[in-house]
């Protein structure tokens, strides 16, 4: 990601959403809005060429579908983060983004600030959920939670580790671990570097999930 511009792709197969929305992210200093796609199949041609840090992602489009867009976009550009943008918040449609490797997942009617917010967080890998996903995803978890026992990971997680990912389960940045910790934010990426290694894992979803899975969490 460059210094100074955030690179977004805009896809949505309603072109006058596409237009309003670039021009509401054009007036933030930090963002470059560098193409936009109205389906999947052209989104994942032109992150090709344009290498965007950020995509803003509907779902449901002709062609291709914005979750097999994300999921193709993660396969073959890793460093491409993925908000899916949208109107719907079902929960075939919430948990089909989050699968398919989405960091964030927000609706149409959200706050201007909200959005920028995520994008930031995003640039950053960072999840962010708009809140009613939030407790979707919450609820899923505990109905799938279930006493486990603990698993002895190949090679432990340390006390500290162990703290910087259940603030991630909390669903806090890196800025606010850092704050609640009192490290520094570069600190806390090293720790979240070394927790995917050592559960072998790609995300922070997935850290926590695994770490729900053989009871480091609860």
């Amino acid at each position: 990601m460059s210094s100074q511009h955030i690179r977004i792709l805009i896809v949505d197969d309603q072109e006058l959403f596409r237009k309003a929305l670039s021009t509401l992210l054009s007036v933030e200093a930090d963002f470059e809005i560098v193409g936009d796609a109205a389906n999947g199949e052209e989104a994942l041609r032109l992150a090709a060429n344009l290498k965007p840090d950020v995509v803003l992602m509907d779902l449901r489009m002709p062609v291709m579908d914005g979750a097999t867009a994300t999921r193709r976009l993660r396969d073959t550009l890793p460093d491409s983060h993925v908000i899916v943008l949208t109107t719907f918040n079902d929960d075939e449609a919430v948990f089909d983004g989050l699968r398919a490797g989405a960091v964030g997942y927000l609706l149409k009617d959200a706050s201007t600030e909200e959005l920028y917010r995520a994008i930031r967080m995003a640039a950053h890998n960072e999840y962010v959920l708009a809140p009613t996903v939030t407790a979707k995803v919450v609820s899923e978890l505990n109905r799938l939670s279930k006493p486990a026992p603990v698993v002895e990971l190949d090679i432990p997680l340390t006390s500290r580790e162990v703290e910087v990912l259940k603030l991630v389960a909390q669903g806090k940045s890196n800025l606010e671990i850092a704050g609640e910790l009192v490290i520094t934010e570069g600190t806390v990426k090293n720790h979240l570097s070394r927790i995917l290694d050592k559960l072998d894992v790609k995300d922070r979803l997935q850290a926590v999930l695994k770490a729900k899975a053989v009871g480091l969490i609860e």
